[in-house]
């Protein structure tokens, strides 16, 4: 099996080492930029370096199109004038409708993997980046279901969920669930800096919400302008709707009211464990809280141990304590009888676990 990789980034690579290491493909590689395949060849990411795109799509079962959203287009358009009529197409693209309107080939099929890294470029692919992750499918009307099958398997035999979606709903889920969070983050960080100003010589020591809910701040000019703008009508859509979230919050608060804001702020909570047990679970996802010194190993021993009693971690978060000597460690279990199970071996460690 021959996998073309056009552009070997993080996900471009991270697609060739999986191929390589799982798929026992050959891998071939172009990448416009200077030294990326040298550093490819190096990393182990691609098994040779094409000179030109032509030549890395010339006998390729499949060609992964990992350039940012706004040269997709165009990539697509070279990849599919010099690919074989028995290669698969796809891209990693982040939107997209942009991308394949318009494009009705039957090797054509959609793709977004749910995976990435804080870190890009090729020296920090992983092979078993996609272990896990959904994988998005987006067929156009044409595509070959013997093509479309042969990418599913591929995807799968990376570690990833293949999940097949329209572009629309593809991207007005996007919109919701990573490009809106993204421009709030920014906001947010904006606000605080602002609301800081100049004569204070250092920011404050911000807590935990303000870091988490900020941690995308800023995030790659190169790919993010053309995210936003390739997706900028459901975005538009998104953020319209939590301006009106935000004004009827903000009329609560005015009101002091406060059981409509402890129902506001129920229902979130409510809302959140809704949404991991649809994403990530499919059943029940109980909270668990407790109390832990703050030392070195504590949460790594809470992880281990649920694990080798074969309790899955959905999630979990930290809040240390203002003095930084303890703090409570939040994890969702997924199942009820599962998590019964963690609350008594927490407590059992020694660990004082909240009521339920």
């Amino acid at each position: 099996m021959l996998i073309a990789v056009i552009g070997v980034g993080l996900i471009g690579g991270s697609v060739g080492l999986a191929a390589r290491e799982r798929l026992g493909a050959r891998v071939r590689g172009w990448d416009p930029g200077d030294g990326v395949l040298e550093a490819a060849l190096a990393r182990g990411a691609i098994d040779e370096a094409a000179p030109g795109l032509e030549q890395a799509v010339d006998g390729a079962d499949a060609a992964f199109v990992a350039a940012p959203v706004g040269a997709l287009g165009s990539a697509l358009d070279a990849v599919a004038g010099a690919a074989g009529g028995d290669c698969v197409i796809t891209d990693v693209g982040s939107t997209k409708r942009a991308v394949l309107a318009g494009r009705d080939d039957q090797r054509l099929v959609g793709g977004h993997p749910l995976a990435g890294a804080e870190t890009a470029g090729v020296d920090n692919a992983r092979a078993d980046l996609f272990e896990g992750a959904t994988w998005y499918l987006v067929p156009v009307p044409t595509t070959s279901g013997m093509l479309y099958e042969r990418l599913h398997r591929m995807v799968a035999g990376v570690g990833a969920r293949p999940t097949a979606i329209d572009a629309a709903t593809h991207d007005r889920l996007m919109a919701s669930v990573s490009h809106l969070p993204h421009v709030l983050a920014n906001v947010l960080v904006a606000q605080a800096a602002a609301g800081v100003g100049e004569e204070v010589e250092r920011l404050p020591a911000t807590g935990p919400s303000f870091r988490d809910a900020t941690r995308v701040a800023g995030a790659n000019d190169g790919i993010w302008t053309d995210i936003y703008l390739a997706n900028r009508d459901a975005l538009v859509e998104g953020i319209d709707e939590t301006v009106r979230r935000l004004e009827r919050v903000r009329d609560t608060l005015r009101a002091h009211d406060a059981d409509a804001v402890s129902e506001w702020n129920r229902g979130a909570g409510e809302d959140r464990r809704r949404l991991l047990e649809r994403s990530v679970t499919g059943g029940p996802v109980h909270e668990l809280r407790a109390s832990v010194p703050n030392q070195p190993g504590v949460v790594a021993r809470l992880a281990l141990e649920l694990g080798r009693a074969g309790i899955n971690i959905v999630d979990m978060a930290l809040y240390p304590a203002a003095d930084m000597r303890a703090g409570v460690v939040a994890l969702w279990i997924a199942g009820d009888e599962p998590a019964a199970r963690a609350r008594e071996l927490v407590a059992g460690l020694g660990y004082p676990v909240a009521p339920a």
